[in-house]
């Protein structure tokens, strides 16, 4: 290899994010897990720490809740005034809408 091959190699390699700690920065940052809502046992507080709901929608899907019973999927609570398709799409992976298990 001549003289400019090798200054071209080594100049690419100083700018080349080969390192391992390089690689990590240009990752991602992995989210913190987050906890599960249950649409029908959640109080308004809960459902408040879910991302885009503040706690006057909160109350709202508590109200929804009392008034028409429990939900039977996650997608009712598009039902709610103030949860529109975005937000649903946002915090859909952090709702449930499962029955507590029963102990015997």
């Amino acid at each position: 290899m001549n003289r400019s091959a090798l200054a071209l190699v080594a100049a690419l390699v100083c700018v080349t994010p080969w390192s391992a700690e390089a690689q990590r920065a240009s990752k991602p940052p992995v989210a913190a897990p987050t906890e599960v809502v249950n649409l029908n046992t959640g109080t308004a507080a809960q459902i408040a720490s879910l991302p885009g709901i503040g706690l006057k929608t909160a109350e709202l899907v508590v109200q929804y809740r009392e008034k028409n019973g429990p939900f039977k999927k996650i997608e009712e609570i598009m039902n709610v005034k103030g949860v529109g398709e975005k937000s649903f799409l946002r915090i859909k992976d952090r709702l449930t809408v499962a029955q507590p298990k029963s102990e015997k």
